[in-house]
């Protein structure tokens, strides 16, 4: 009976590795998720920035024009990082998590099956003792019972040998997957945020330079009747950089294919801002090692 009370053990140990999955990697899934979606609503309203500076910039005398042109084109390349950081989220990060699902239903499939074995060995236990007790001397019946036993408590063995391994190769995998989604998160996030610093900081030197004398000269000119010709400084060279990551061509096909996009995701911006936990029972596929 001690054998079955230390196996009792070792199962609610089991069962309670995979609740814990199944709590926190639902917990992880439904946060980044929400992360991934609140990130693409960012890129939007930031592309909605863009076609407003771009409007305005319209409207001004040539300095303000030329900076604010500028300006929103490096405002629309970062939106295009950020494309790619959300892409990549839902691809790297969010997606195996989802797929995480299949492999805790398999495995509380396992754990159910090597219960029936043990209450199987239980209730031969129980048999014998109870014959032991009202027929202590039919030693036919009391032999057939040991063997009933016997055989139970073999199956009950076997099964939690192979329970073990298939506990001990989850554990096993649970932890390096969420070092490699973790890492892979951090990864996606550093890589965006530098390339995003190195944009900002060129376009923080474009509002620098920004000539208000010249402007307001031109400016006053014109409420005399007197139209000013000069050359405002140039528009920036759009084109991307060959040692930028994430590629930017096409920006401009990019952006519009995002605003095709933006109607979608507004369709479900009335959620709550507190998204419910995922339900990993039973979802998805096991992932890949």
């Amino acid at each position: 009976m001690s054998i079955v009370l230390s196996r009792d053990s070792q199962v609610r140990v089991m069962e309670n590795t995979v609740t814990n999955a199944e709590k926190y990697f639902g917990q992880f899934c439904s946060l980044l998720a929400a992360y991934t979606r609140k990130t693409a609503r960012l890129r939007d309203k930031a592309d909605q920035l863009v076609k407003q500076l771009t409007d305005f910039a319209n409207t001004e005398n040539p300095e303000m024009r030329a900076t604010m042109r500028n300006f929103a084109e490096d405002l629309a390349k970062v939106q295009d990082y950020r494309q790619a950081e959300v892409e990549r989220l839902e691809t790297k990060v969010v997606s195996p998590l989802k797929l995480y699902g299949a492999h805790i239903k398999q495995t509380r499939a396992e754990i159910k099956k090597f219960k029936q074995v043990q209450k199987n060995e239980i209730k031969q236990l129980e048999k014998l003792e109870k014959l032991r007790q009202k027929s202590p001397s039919d030693r036919q019946m009391i032999s057939q019972a040991e063997t009933s036993v016997q055989r139970a408590s073999v199956d009950a063995s076997r099964t939690t040998h192979q329970l073990e391994e298939m506990i001990d190769t989850f554990q096993k995998q649970k932890l390096k997957d969420l070092q490699k989604i973790f890492s892979d998160f951090v990864t996606i996030e550093m890589v965006f945020h530098a390339k995003a610093v190195e944009v900002y900081s060129s376009a923080f030197q474009i509002l620098e330079s920004y000539d208000l004398e010249r402007d307001l000269e031109d400016f006053r000119a014109k409420m005399h009747g007197v139209y000013g010709h000069y050359d405002a400084r140039p528009l920036k060279d759009t084109m991307p950089s060959p040692a930028v990551p994430w590629a930017l061509t096409g920006q401009n096909a990019q952006t519009t294919i995002r605003s095709q996009r933006r109607d979608e995701e507004e369709s479900t911006e009335h959620s709550a801002e507190e998204d419910p936990v995922e339900d990993l029972r039973g979802q998805g596929q096991a992932p890949q090692q």
